[in-house]
């Protein structure tokens, strides 16, 4: 028999109704990042920073489990809170995933499904990377260099 101190593991599943966060942001170059991050997997690979350094009256100060938060991009396309790293926050009870089908083209969602991106086609800076960073050395960014010539 297993004992718990605390709440039991289904306690805490339902107490909590939405357990992934979706934080989903461009870099100055208009590459989209979405990151997913499931509040019960613990580790450093499974955090988000909500707040880059920098002054305190440009961090968003309103961040809460649960809240989604998706005006953080003005009716100019300006953004709201320079510190903010991810201007639209989103909170699911479901694991979601995205990618673009190779052959068609489609956009396309997963709902508690895994999907391996091809190697790539995804960044390293996805998550908290460096944007400097991103894509560099891959075939994406290759054929985008071959494109822009």
């Amino acid at each position: 028999m297993t004992y718990f101190v605390g709440g039991s593991p289904q306690d805490i599943l339902q107490g909590l109704a939405k357990k992934y966060l979706y934080g989903m942001r461009r870099n100055d170059d208009g590459e989209l990042f979405l990151t997913r991050v499931d509040q019960l997997d613990g580790g450093q690979d499974n955090s988000i920073i909500i707040n880059e350094q920098g002054t305190g009256e440009e961090n968003f100060p309103d961040f809460e489990e649960g809240i989604n938060y998706l005006s953080g991009v003005d009716e100019n396309h300006d953004i709201v809170y320079p510190n903010l790293r991810y201007p639209q926050l989103k909170w699911d009870s479901r694991s979601l995933t995205y990618y673009v089908e190779q052959d068609t083209g489609q956009f396309v969602q997963r709902v508690s499904e895994d999907y391996v991106y091809p190697e790539g086609t995804s960044t390293p800076g996805h998550g908290n990377g460096d944007d400097s960073q991103v894509l560099a050395n891959s075939d994406f960014t290759d054929a985008a260099r071959e494109y822009n010539d």
